[in-house]
């Protein structure tokens, strides 16, 4: 494995990151403030997105993204991470891989468009009684001649106010497992406007402001076959195949948000006076700021390690449970104590810090909570010995 970046690596950070600074930080305060991205403002920065070369680049090169390997991808990522998440994810939307799963006639009516920027795509899983335990799910498929009949209820659905499509994962049917039946899952495509499918407003939350979440309803939603996204009742196998990355996206991003926390931070160490010396010079203040670049670079890595394991193809569940889990809680360490050594002004919305603060704290809950990993992490550690 090595530790220094390439040139190409270089520029995309570069890049990426000017981008950020000047094209994404300058609005986080009206997002901040509305809790809203206003539709002219998406497809202005999505158009200097597009320019940039940034947008839909977590794709393959064959399709017409980037082709970055997982590492550079997630230097992209990490990069993206540091601004409000609805402004670099709407903006600079990066297509679900999940996309690639389809046939070459779905890929022309939803992977190439949402590529070229001219339609959104959103994920439903969740359901109001199955978060983590997605075979629990209630919402069902089921199939009456040729068409299939959706009914049920998804929740917590990422921006499905602006998305064209939904991919949707439902309950189809059941199988006998060593613990009894279990559910089969199958996933469709599903268009705005379908008869049956409704999207209503979702719940206000104190994180991410403006990435709005909504309320999926399916009232015998009729769909012909041609819209089933892989094989029937294998829905689970397309999920696990072409999503298995998304939870080191998130520990990317929240490494780009605490590399921002701790830069604010040790200026502000530096600069602050108080009885008669900079505060940075206090142990009480100079210790938190080792330990919370230490938290930090132990992050880094285990992200990037995983990456690196992804592209050799030998990364496993558990490396990436690790990646997550300690990235996700490392950001929530950061995040607090740069606002205590920031005192009253770290929770005036003058600076990004109260912001990191909230949005820190749904990363250990979507993608899997923090005790799904550990359980991942455990079982993996306990199998040898029959665990």
């Amino acid at each position: 494995m090595q530790f220094g970046l390439s040139e190409e690596q270089k520029l995309i950070v570069e890049t990426t990151r000017a981008f950020v600074e000047n094209e994404l930080y300058p609005h986080e305060r009206e997002v901040e403030r509305t809790g809203e991205l206003r539709r002219e403002l998406i497809d202005e920065l999505k158009a200097k997105a597009i320019a940039a070369g940034l947008y839909a680049a977590n794709m393959p090169a064959d399709v017409g993204g980037a082709g970055l390997d997982t590492v550079s991808w997630l230097l992209y990522e990490k990069e993206l991470g540091r601004a409000n998440y609805a402004l670099h994810w709407t903006c600079v939307a990066r297509p679900s891989n999940i996309l690639l799963a389809g046939t070459p006639e779905q890929r022309e009516k939803y992977l190439f468009p949402c590529i070229r920027g001219e339609k959104w795509d959103c994920l439903a899983m969740t359901e109001p009684g199955a978060g983590s335990d997605l075979r629990g799910m209630k919402a069902t498929a089921v199939q009456d001649g040729s068409d299939w009949v959706l009914n049920g209820t998804k929740h917590f659905i990422s921006h499905a106010d602006i998305a064209d499509f939904a991919i949707v994962f439902m309950a189809s049917g059941e199988e006998d497992s060593p613990r009894g039946k279990r559910k089969k899952i199958t996933a469709f495509f599903v268009d705005k406007g379908t008869k049956g499918f409704t999207v209503r407003d979702g719940y206000r939350n104190v994180s991410h402001r403006g990435y709005t979440n909504s309320i999926l309803e399916f009232d015998d939603c009729r769909l012909p076959a041609s819209q089933v996204l892989g094989e029937v009742h294998k829905g689970f196998e397309v999920a696990n195949s072409w999503l298995g990355a998304t939870r080191l996206q998130v520990g990317a991003t929240c490494l780009g948000r605490a590399e921002r926390a701790l830069s604010h931070a040790i200026e502000y160490a530096a600069q602050r006076q108080q009885f008669g010396q900079q505060i940075g010079k206090f142990q009480g203040v100079s210790f938190k700021l080792a330990d919370m670049a230490t938290e930090l670079k132990a992050a880094d890595l285990m992200v990037f390690e995983a990456g690196w394991k992804y592209d050799q193809g030998t990364v496993t569940d558990q490396d990436m449970a690790m990646a997550k889990l300690k990235a996700t809680e490392m950001l929530a360490f950061v995040a607090d104590e740069a606002i205590q050594i920031h005192g009253g002004m770290g929770l005036m919305d003058d600076l990004p810090l109260e912001r990191i603060w909230r949005d820190a704290r749904v990363e250990r809950i979507w993608e899997g909570t923090s005790e799904i990993q550990r359980h991942i992490i455990s079982r993996a550690l306990l199998r040898p010995f029959g665990g």
